[in-house]
C-alpha cells in the first residue's frame, strides 16, 4: 500500500509540498520512527477517542503518551479508545494502525498537541505501515488549521 489516497488527494489540492519516506514494515509510531532514523518528537501519532457526542483524534507527538484525563478537562467530556473496527470505518483506506495525523482530510474532529505546531518540520503516517509523510512545519499546520490544539500528553 503506498499513501493513503484522502490524504494525497488533500495535499494536492491544497498545494501542500511533501516527502514521502520509506522505512521497513513497523508496528508502531515508535518503531515507525526508529525506521526512518528520525527523532520520536517529529512524528505525529493519532489516538482515536470517542463518547456520545462523537469521535475525536487526538494527535500527538510520538514520544509521548496521551493524557486522557487532561483531554477530557480541557474539552469538558468523558472520552474513551475507539474500537479498531471503528478506526476502520472512519480511515478506510488505511492499514489499522496507521492512521495519517490528518482528521479533517477525514471529517474527523482533531486535537493537536501544542508542541507539534512548533516543529520545523514533522512526519506523519502515510496510511501503511512502511511509508511516512515528510511535511515542513507551515504545512502540518495547514493541515490541521481547523483543529483544537492545547497540552494534553507527557513524555513516554
Amino acid at each position: 500500500m503506498a499513501i493513503a489516497k484522502r490524504l494525497q488527494w488533500y495535499l494536492q489540492q491544497h498545494g501542500l509540498d511533501y516527502d514521502l519516506v520509506p522505512h521497513a514494515h513497523s508496528s508502531s509510531s515508535l518503531e515507525s520512527a526508529r525506521a526512518a532514523r528520525i527523532p520520536a518528537g517529529k512524528l505525529a501519532k493519532c489516538v482515536l477517542l470517542e463518547d456520545e457526542r462523537g469521535y475525536l483524534l487526538a494527535i500527538l507527538p510520538a514520544s509521548c503518551q496521551l493524557d486522557l484525563d487532561e483531554v477530557e478537562e480541557q474539552l469538558h467530556r468523558s472520552l474513551g479508545l475507539a474500537s479498531e473496527a471503528e478506526v476502520g470505518e472512519l480511515f478506510g483506506d488505511c492499514e489499522v494502525g496507521a492512521v495519517p495525523a490528518a482528521g479533517p482530510v477525514y471529517g474527523v474532529p482533531t486535537l493537536v498537541e501544542d508542541s507539534l505546531l512548533r516543529m520545523p518540520d514533522v512526519y506523519v503516517e502515510a496510511g501503511d505501515h512502511e511509508e511516512l509523510v515528510h511535511l515542513s512545519g507551515p504545512a502540518f499546520r495547514q493541515l490541521v488549521a481547523q483543529s483544537l490544539h492545547g497540552r494534553f500528553s507527557h513524555p513516554g
